[in-house]
């Protein structure tokens, strides 16, 4: 770039994305001119899925507008929680976060998942065409134009990666309502129903099952019951929005 010259920060939240240079605090960026401080700001580093209010000299602007010399640009990170209007909140999720989607399923949370790597123009294509919530910590995947909406998952621990995602988005809460693996719903069957399902020792020691309306997979309160149980108390605990059954 060969243009103006502006000042810009950056929100502490936002510092990881851009060069080690330009986290203390403000620096200065010659722009070409013509580019949209959306644009200056992706060039930087930051994908827009993650900057929140854009301010210059104070004034809030839209991610279209061009600086000009002088201007002072202040980037903020989004608001928590954060308002996805145009559908009903609902994820997609990328090959690495397997272990998230399965989690935010066990709690409820309409979350689709590719177990294998389509690529990224055909993730971003079915965020779009399903209305999807694109979470990845893949940052050019973030910065396709084609996402319908997205954010970026700031650990790669999955118990924080699921307070991230709750905290951020604030979902309601549902658990035991969904397929962990597939992500269909849930509903409550008689043991006759699924008794060809189970094998014997399953079949002498539960009585409470759930199958799923999508894949058929049964479910009961077996062995990992209560490592699930805890998932979920503590979410409900620190998120609320339904009770456990």
């Amino acid at each position: 770039m060969n243009g103006p010259e502006i000042q810009i920060s950056f929100a502490p939240g936002l510092r990881l994305f851009v060069s080690a240079e330009r986290r203390p605090g403000r620096t200065t960026v010659v722009t070409d001119g013509v580019s949209t401080l959306g644009h200056v700001v992706e060039s930087l580093g930051v994908p827009l899925t993650e900057a929140g209010r854009l301010f210059v000299d104070g004034v809030p602007v839209e991610v279209s507008h061009v600086p000009a010399a002088g201007e002072t640009v202040e980037v903020e990170s989004v608001d928590r929680p954060q308002a996805v209007p145009g559908a009903p909140l609902r994820f997609l999720l990328d090959v690495h976060l397997g272990t998230l989607a399965r989690r935010l399923r066990l709690l409820g949370v309409d979350a689709a998942y590719e177990s294998e790597d389509i690529g990224d123009p055909a993730l971003a294509t079915l965020s779009a065409r399903e209305r999807r919530v694109m979470l990845s910590r893949d940052r050019g995947l973030l910065r396709r134009r084609e996402l319908w909406a997205g954010a970026y998952v700031y650990s790669d621990r999955p118990e924080d990666q699921l307070r991230d995602v709750l905290e951020r988005f604030a979902p309601a809460l549902r658990p035991w309502t969904r397929c962990t693996a597939c992500n269909g719903e849930l509903t409550d069957a008689d043991k006759d129903s699924v008794r060809e399902r189970l094998e014997q020792g399953t079949e002498k020691t539960y009585d409470v099952f759930a199958r799923c309306t999508a894949c058929e997979r049964v479910y009961w309160r077996g062995a990992h019951h209560a490592r699930l149980e805890a998932i979920v108390t503590d979410a409900l605990r620190e998120f609320g929005g339904a009770t456990a059954r």
